[in-house]
């Protein structure tokens, strides 16, 4: 494998797992707002996922693709490999984050999300630790 295809892959990885931390993020912040968990009420954490998720719905609204969409697919023509032909790691996990729907379709879900966001964010505000 080459490093191109290589680092393809790891910026594949990379990007399921932001798409985890804004998903498992967004149902922690609702969960520990309910039953009092201090750790996602932290303004770092907040912040993180709020700028994360306004520049996801922001992206969707103007059409842009994701920067680590563009470069996985810059590396692969580099490793010459087509696009839509990934390794193993690519095909699952692209599975898992990409799927086939008109883009008006994610530029609702993405703004619903981040509406839901801005509201757990007025519901359950961060604040800075005591110490």
């Amino acid at each position: 494998m080459s490093a191109a295809a290589l680092l393809a892959d790891l910026i594949l990885v990379l990007h399921a797992l932001v798409v985890v931390f804004v998903v498992l993020g967004q149902a922690a912040i609702m969960a520990g707002g309910v039953l009092g968990w201090r750790a996602v009420r932290g303004v770092a954490f907040r912040i993180a996922h709020l700028g994360l998720v306004v520049c996801v719905a922001a992206q969707a609204w103007l059409g842009v693709a994701c920067p680590l969409t563009v470069w996985e697919q810059v590396l692969r023509r580099a490793a010459g490999q087509p696009t839509h032909e990934v390794s193993f790691i690519a095909y699952w996990l692209s599975r898992l984050i990409f799927y086939q729907a008109p883009s008006w379709v994610f530029t609702a879900v993405y703004s619903a999300f981040a509406v839901l966001v801005a509201v757990s964010w007025w519901r359950w505000p961060p604040r800075r630790s005591r110490g």
